[in-house]
């Protein structure tokens, strides 16, 4: 099997992908040996599989704010604010402020899941190739490259509804507001809306990474026979 596959590679680097296409098209599947096709589904799969396991875990109440792979922590500039406001005697004004960041994050992860489901979908087989040998992330990575700043302009105005939805919106502005207040500290106006569209976009590709590795490593995790041909390809 794995002779097959790196004759399949190397005649890549000679000729076309149509005469490649031709090439693999033309091996009996009897071999074993799966077409470009069959390949691009598999990893496409194998993504949606992710975003459908482990992205689908971030919309749950504390999906963020108990996992601590993803948990979204206050930016630099708002550690100082934490602190001052924890001396003051408002400790659970600054814990209410950090988990409705994290609320913020999974209820737009909730409404955003088809972007990245959708994304997936144009994988070739020249990706397909490439990832299928790659890292134990390079189907995340592929997927980070092709849809971050896409994402990140769709998903900024989800995060902004979900600020008010929440209530993040509100807690926040009389947090720093108190803040501001304070005798001798510089005034802060953070923008949380880029911030936290920013770490829910990290919070996501970490869970479908997490899935990736899993089918990439474990047998088990193969749960379709489609996953288990395409990427027995890399065992």
């Amino acid at each position: 099997m794995k002779r097959i596959l790196a004759s399949i590679l190397c005649l890549s680097l000679l000729v076309s992908c149509a005469e490649l296409q031709q090439v693999v098209d033309s091996i009996p599947q009897t071999n074993g040996v799966l077409s470009n096709t069959d390949i691009a589904s598999g990893l496409r799969e194998a993504l949606d599989l992710g975003i459908e396991k482990q992205v689908t875990k971030l919309t749950a109440t504390d999906g963020f704010y108990k996992n601590e792979l993803v948990k979204i922590l206050l930016p630099e500039e708002l550690q100082k604010v934490d602190s001052a406001l924890r001396k003051i005697g408002l400790s659970s004004l600054a814990d209410e402020g950090l988990k409705v960041l994290n609320r913020a994050a999974e209820d737009a992860v909730k409404e955003a899941t088809p972007i990245f489901v959708s994304a997936v979908s144009d994988i070739t087989f020249d990706d397909a190739k490439n990832i299928l040998l790659g890292e134990d992330n390079a189907a995340t990575t592929y997927l980070t490259t092709k849809t971050e700043t896409d994402l990140y302009s769709k998903f900024k105005p989800v995060i902004e509804n979900s600020f008010s939805k929440v209530g993040a919106d509100e807690i926040w502005t009389n947090l720093i507001t108190k803040y501001n207040n304070i005798p001798l500290t510089n005034n802060v106006n953070p923008d949380l809306t880029d911030y936290v569209t920013t770490e829910a976009l990290k919070g996501v590709y970490t869970m479908i990474a997490v899935e990736e590795k899993e089918i990439r490593t474990k047998a088990s995790s193969r749960g379709t026979d489609l996953l288990k041909k395409v990427f027995a390809l890399q065992d």
